[in-house]
């Protein structure tokens, strides 16, 4: 017997704009890796599907690292000797580093700027800096404000505080018919960046909601949860169960028109790798990356006492463009036709993953005879349907029990849709078995 005929996901035309509706939601937000940010942006995300959130309390030791004080801020602005604001926190949340402690108090401008962090080579836009793990204060502004500033005393307020309480993260599981498992995660800690992670949030939002209403073979765990402290927090509190994950997916950076680029796994020749890398070589701009110990959550998912499948998607590639970390990692940077491609992307690969079996030909001597059984003419003039003669070819004579329908799709250079589509094909005509139920 083979799995029920391949059925790949639907087409979907107003996607891009839901997700990007989406983004538009969660832009406006401060989040960190602690606070009512994230606890904010969580509630907005289970409105589209259901989350359960996580609270891990201040001072849990997770592996090597320990859980922080949480930290939400109010307001924060720097007023100038004329009495006028120059800075306001409440005009873009980029102006204050990150979890920067509280403080009031009145400098001269050469006290100022030790706390002024700018980007002279992009003097027009606003840095995003944080302090997580050593405290501090500190602004960002453009260079170009900064430059302008008269000499005198200035008038610093930051109202933030930290506090014994909690880091939060969210996950929401898709059961599928076993408990083996495909993990999506995306980071939740960053503020007002569009692409960098308003659009993973977003995108993987929407595809736990499109496959709530799919049978599927696997089980689907979607991950928001704050950079390295959060991945950190739900390792530790699932370790017993990462066993179970055969793939996995970091996601960010989804919205641009750069890329798309995956990063490969740890282990490089993982499933997710090899899907991947089909799904994107129909994709001219492409680029592929072999794993380095440096990016996003994939390193703590990938470190040695993991070392599980888990490579890395985006568009642009972190770091790579100018909009990187800066006020320009805006809503006119991620567009909804950019948003759409990521989504169909990872769908394909969702349909490999699916759909992926290995058929045994059950006339593996000399070609059977296509004609006879009505084959031919099922093609419906090839175009119609998607199908070619050659992919049956390819099918039938690759059905060794050996290869898989990816593995066929690889050797050959043709789609697994293809693939998939020609396989269901023959197994319905009574040439191919699936190779796992097939008995001597």
């Amino acid at each position: 017997m083979k799995p029920d005929g391949f059925n790949p996901s639907p087409p979907d035309a107003g996607v891009g704009d839901d997700i990007y509706a989406l983004a538009e939601r969660l832009f406006p937000i401060c989040r960190s890796i602690t606070g009512n940010g994230v606890r904010q942006t969580l509630d907005i995300l289970s409105g589209h599907v259901g989350l359960e959130r996580r609270e891990v309390a201040t001072g849990t030791q997770v592996f090597d690292w320990t859980v922080p004080r949480e930290w939400n801020i109010r307001a924060a602005r720097i007023t100038g000797p004329d009495g006028r604001v120059i800075v306001d926190f409440a005009d873009c949340n980029l102006h204050v580093v990150s979890y920067s402690a509280p403080f009031n108090g009145t400098l001269s401008l050469q006290e100022l700027k030790r706390h002024i962090h700018t980007l002279p080579e992009q003097p027009e836009l606003i840095p995003y800096r944080t302090s997580y793990y050593a405290e501090t204060w500190g602004f960002c502004m453009a260079h170009n404000r900064l430059a302008e500033l008269p000499d005198g005393l200035y008038r610093v307020e930051i109202d933030s505080e930290f506090k014994d309480g909690s880091l939060t993260y969210g996950e929401y599981l898709h059961r599928g018919l076993t408990d083996r498992e495909f993990l999506l995660s995306a980071h939740i800690c960053h503020p007002s960046l569009a692409n960098d992670n308003c659009s993973g949030l977003a995108l993987l939002a929407t595809i736990a909601r499109h496959l709530r209403s799919r049978r599927t073979r696997y089980s689907y765990r979607f991950l928001f949860a704050p950079g390295t402290i959060g991945s950190l927090a739900w390792l530790a509190h699932n370790e017993a169960g990462t066993g179970r994950i055969d793939h996995g997916l970091v996601v960010s950076c989804a919205g641009d028109a750069g890329g798309p680029t995956y990063k490969r796994s740890r282990r490089g020749d993982a499933y997710i790798d090899r899907a991947m890398a089909h799904v994107l070589s129909r994709e001219s701009k492409a680029t592929l990356l072999d794993f380095w110990p440096y990016g996003y959550d994939e390193r703590q998912f990938c470190s040695p006492g993991f070392n599980l499948p888990v490579g890395m998607f985006q568009r642009s590639a972190f770091g790579t463009f100018p909009q990187y970390h800066t006020s320009a990692d805006d809503l006119q940077f991620i567009r909804p036709e950019h948003l759409a491609s990521s989504f169909r992307i990872l769908m394909d690969v969702i349909d490999i993953v699916e759909g992926d079996w290995t058929p045994l030909n059950l006339f593996p001597k000399g070609e059977p005879q296509l004609g006879r059984r009505g084959l031919y003419a099922a093609l419906g003039g090839e175009t119609s349907t998607g199908l070619s003669s050659i992919a049956l070819l390819w099918v039938l004579n690759l059905a060794d029990g050996n290869h898989s329908l990816l593995s066929m799709a690889e050797r050959s250079g043709l789609s697994f849709t293809e693939i998939a589509a020609a396989a269901s094909l023959l197994a319905e005509h009574g040439l191919l078995a699936d190779a796992a139920f097939a008995t001597a």
